[in-house]
């Protein structure tokens, strides 16, 4: 198996209007899907999207019942590569996608609000985070390091001799 860590990834919509998340029966098993937006100079307007299938078993159901997702949250998640096999119900032909099989899951912090969204926080009292950039920190003068510092050995492509 391939261990996968994705981060700020949102809940993509139910198809036709179907639930976003959907649960089994006994609760015991979820399903999902995720989507990020990747730079891609080669799309239109140099991005698109990568969508992937996520399913849940076990204990990480009423985790997910328990933080309230729906479509447009935004999660950071981790769990394993796999595929999923089934037979389409029309033309009977196997297919296949790949499939993450979910191990934990968790908010994503802010990185996904919209204007909209910010809005809405500083109307309910929630102040907007700053668009201000950190301040430097401060210069280290000393012992001389420049920010790069050779593994050691001499014939290093860095040396300047």
């Amino acid at each position: 198996m391939l261990k996968v860590f994705a981060t700020q990834v949102v809940i993509s919509r139910g198809y036709d209007g179907a639930a976003a998340i959907k649960f089994s029966e006994k609760g015991d098993a979820v399903r999902f899907r995720i989507g990020k937006k990747v730079y891609d100079p080669n799309a239109e307007n140099n991005a698109r999207w990568i969508n992937m299938g996520v399913k849940g078993f076990g204990s990480i159901c009423e985790r997910i019942k328990k933080m309230q997702l729906k479509d447009g949250s935004f999660v950071n998640l981790i769990g394993r590569l796999d595929e999923d096999v089934w037979e389409d119900q029309q033309t009977h032909e196997k297919k296949s996608a790949m499939v993450i099989i979910l191990d934990d899951i968790e908010y994503a912090s802010g990185g996904g609000k919209s204007k909209d969204n910010q809005n809405t926080d500083e109307a309910q009292g929630h102040p907007a985070a700053s668009t201000a950039p950190a301040a430097a920190a401060p210069a280290n003068n000393g012992g001389g390091f420049t920010g790069y510092e050779s593994f050691g050995g001499g014939n290093s492509f860095f040396d300047e001799n």
